[in-house]
């Protein structure tokens, strides 16, 4: 998981539909479509216009590809990996084969993100355990706050491997085995982090561990994958659909009705899980991903994080030390607050990042070019400037 020796990428801009006078810094909020995915989702939305052309197996075919192509990201098997529409079905898998006993306690972060928040919240009503939120540390030391929180009382930590809002940073190798020693579980929503941040399961070893495709995977909407540990295979599905069922490729014995379920984690496929728009899409940004490395990818993103740090420092601006957060984030904090108009005066300019909390969340990624660093400190040093004089 050691991207120091990874080569640095050059720039990738001309993959993706970015006009010369937008500077995108928001890949957190929604990463835009290459070239490539856009055709592949053209392309498969175009069959089914056609649905003369589509095959029983191709209801097949392409979830298997995507499946391991995403179970080879993390270095899993393909047996251990499911499709899903979105991070909250993934925890929500998570919670229904969980177990909390009265009185122990689920750990989450304090502002994590909704998705891993309130499916935790109702299991702990639901099952009489308790919901400990870890505040945030000033220092910004996220891993030794969650260690502190870990104790014989801990059923499970529901976490990122970076904040959202920020890019505060958990050494999930650490917390896991705290959580191991501990008898605890661990679930994780790694949204903000997988396809930029190297992840290996067999390190870190989670129960479970979700990511939508929409943001780092450089995906389409509604797609996303959960990986499920093996020694919860066989668990409680949220729904019933036929395709999980054993035998469902033959279409002409679909009514001999069985309780057999596809092996590994295909029983906890969504409905439907066969899109024909979005799977050839998805698999379009994972092989691409692939043919980068997201070692790469995440010492590249880290060359131009620093560089922006750097000329945010010089203008007085806060970021989190290096080493207290992932290398693809950056949150922007200023001496008096962020500028309420700050954003719209942004995208007014055609620069766009997010406003989250007190501070300006700046996200790029590889179509992110020197142009685009100036243009954003442009209208920061304006910023600066006039708050300073006013």
């Amino acid at each position: 998981m050691n991207d120091a020796t990874a080569p640095i990428l050059p720039c990738q801009r001309a993959l993706f539909d970015l006009p010369d006078d937008v500077a995108y810094f928001n890949c957190a909020y929604m990463s835009p479509l290459m070239h490539r995915v856009v055709e592949a989702g053209q392309h498969g939305l175009a069959r089914k216009a056609r649905p003369w052309q589509i095959a029983p197996v191709d209801f097949f075919t392409e979830s298997e590809r995507a499946r391991s192509l995403f179970a080879r990201l993390i270095g899993a098997a393909t047996d251990d990996v499911a499709l899903v529409p979105a991070a909250s079905y993934g925890t929500a898998v998570a919670a229904a084969n969980l177990a909390p006993a009265t009185g122990q306690h689920i750990l989450v972060l304090e502002d994590q993100f909704p998705s891993n928040f309130y499916v935790w919240r109702d299991l702990a009503a639901r099952s009489g355990a308790r919901l400990r939120t870890i505040a945030r540390p000033a220092e910004g030391d996220w891993t030794g706050a969650v260690l502190a929180a870990i104790d014989g009382d801990t059923a499970l930590a529901a976490l990122p491997n970076c904040h959202w809002s920020d890019g505060g940073l958990i050494d999930l190798e650490r917390v896991g085995v705290a959580l191991r020693q501990a008898g605890a579980r661990l679930v994780l929503d790694l949204t903000q982090s997988l396809g930029a941040m190297p992840f290996d399961v067999g390190q870190v070893r989670p129960d479970f561990m979700v990511a939508a495709t929409y943001k780092w995977l450089l995906g389409p909407y509604s797609m996303g994958f959960l990986y499920v540990a093996p020694d919860h295979h066989d668990g409680r599905p949220l729904e019933q659909n036929w395709i999980a069922r054993a035998g469902s490729e033959d279409f002409r014995g679909l009514v001999s009705y069985t309780d057999t379920i596809q092996p590994g984690a295909r029983r906890y496929d969504v409905g439907e899980r066969a899109n024909f728009a979005l799977l050839p899409a998805v698999i379009a940004a994972l092989e691409q991903i692939h043919d980068w490395g997201v070692p790469a990818i995440q010492r590249t993103l880290k060359e131009t994080t620093a560089t922006i740090a750097t000329r945010a420092a010089d203008l007085g601006l806060r970021t989190a030390a290096a080493e207290h957060r992932a290398g693809h984030f950056l949150g922007l904090g200023f001496p008096d607050g962020l500028p309420a108009d700050l954003p719209d005066r942004l995208a007014d300019a055609n620069v766009h990042v997010s406003a989250r909390g007190d501070s300006l969340r700046v996200t790029p990624h590889l179509y992110n070019n020197d142009n685009d660093i100036d243009r954003l400190f442009e209208v920061l040093a304006t910023a600066v400037k006039s708050g300073s004089s006013g």
